[in-house]
């Protein structure tokens, strides 16, 4: 008997021990990656953004930034702003439990709702429509505003997006395992954030293999902000609802009318680009596949003068996105940053999900 109340204080302790690392650890991380631009209040939810202002003489149109999973506004801000200053209104923010933004009372648990919290600070800021641009998740979030607030969508670019449902449903165990009740609390209280800190170098390479890292990604972009126990429930919920999710919307993407861009990299390590955006191309009508051989998951950061292409392109303007896509493809000829570390994903033989 003794020496299971050995054992139960054992593992008391530990547990404690684990949330005191993981309360330092979030609080250092939070003096360390402070907000950078401002908050609305959006049906309960305070909402961190950063709203670029048009400047005098705009040459293209409102541009609306979706980032995708486990990151905050500042993944396509950092790349892309400086390439848009003086040309464009633009809106960066943190989806609705991401960076600096609360989840809300209830709500933004699902791409519709958050696509409802974007269109509703865009009314806040008197932008009354714009270019939506979506990164990875933030592509399922994307097809959502487009198809749901067509009256404020100009056109959509999808820079390698998850929108579709895909062989087998599953997805990485710790997001189903964080979404579970009593049991993913404690998770996400003791586990994640250790844990995620050994394993984000190695995480980092693969979501951008097979090309480079950029100097200090991960603490110029912020990525330890999702390891905060609230964020990363949120980041779960949104990753593990995605199947379900897909599965009841992707029929109704042939709704969408707004010219429609795809950008995806034939050696993307972290979604099945051959699912989701040939599968967008299949689905929006005539929408626009740019596919780049030797592209990871990241267009935003290692392909982003394409990415104001495919902008300028939605807004009306002369451009030969092929070529571009040639130039970008001889830049990445040589790259093969990962080999060895992360493995190149294949769809998987299960039963076909829904298309």
């Amino acid at each position: 008997m003794n020496l299971i109340y050995a054992v139960l204080a054992f593992l008391m302790a530990l547990v404690f021990s684990l949330v005191g690392v993981t309360r330092v650890g979030s609080w250092l991380i939070e003096r360390r990656n402070p907000p950078i631009g401002e908050f609305a209040e959006i049906n309960g939810a305070p909402i961190h953004y950063v709203h670029v202002p048009a400047p005098a003489n705009p040459d293209l149109p409102p541009i609306v930034f979706i980032h995708g999973a486990s990151a905050n506004l500042r993944d396509q801000m950092l790349p892309l702003r400086p390439l848009l200053e003086g040309r464009a209104e633009m809106l960066f923010f943190d989806r609705p439990g991401h960076g600096w933004s609360g989840r809300g009372p209830g709500n933004n648990e699902d791409p519709s709702t958050q696509a409802n919290t974007i269109a509703a600070l865009m009314d806040r800021l008197g932008m009354k429509k714009a270019v939506i641009v979506g990164h990875s998740f933030g592509g399922v979030v994307t097809s959502a505003f487009g198809r749901e607030h067509p009256d404020k969508t100009l056109g959509l670019v999808f820079l390698a997006p998850a929108t579709h449902p895909w062989p087998g449903g599953a997805t990485s165990w710790y997001y189903n395992l964080t979404t579970m009740p009593v049991v993913g609390r404690l998770f996400s209280e003791t586990l994640t954030y250790p844990a995620g800190t050994l394993q984000m170098a190695e995480a980092t390479i693969c979501v951008f293999a097979p090309n480079k890292v950029p100097d200090n990604y991960a603490g110029e972009v912020s990525i330890p902000l999702v390891l905060r126990p609230n964020a990363f429930r949120a980041n779960a919920t949104d990753v593990a609802g995605l199947y379900r999710y897909a599965v009841d919307a992707s029929p109704h993407y042939r709704e969408i009318k707004a010219p429609t861009i795809v950008i995806s990299g034939d050696r993307d390590k972290v979604v099945y680009a051959t699912i989701h955006s040939v599968g967008l191309v299949r689905d929006i009508p005539r929408a626009e596949l740019v596919w780049v051989h030797n592209l990871g998951h990241k267009p935003d950061w290692i392909a982003s003068d394409l990415v104001v292409g495919a902008i300028g392109k939605i807004a009306g303007k002369d451009i030969d996105l092929q070529a571009m896509t040639k130039a970008v493809e001889a830049r990445l000829a040589n790259d093969a940053f990962g080999a060895g570390k992360c493995a190149d994903i294949k769809v998987p033989d299960a039963e076909l999900a829904p298309t």
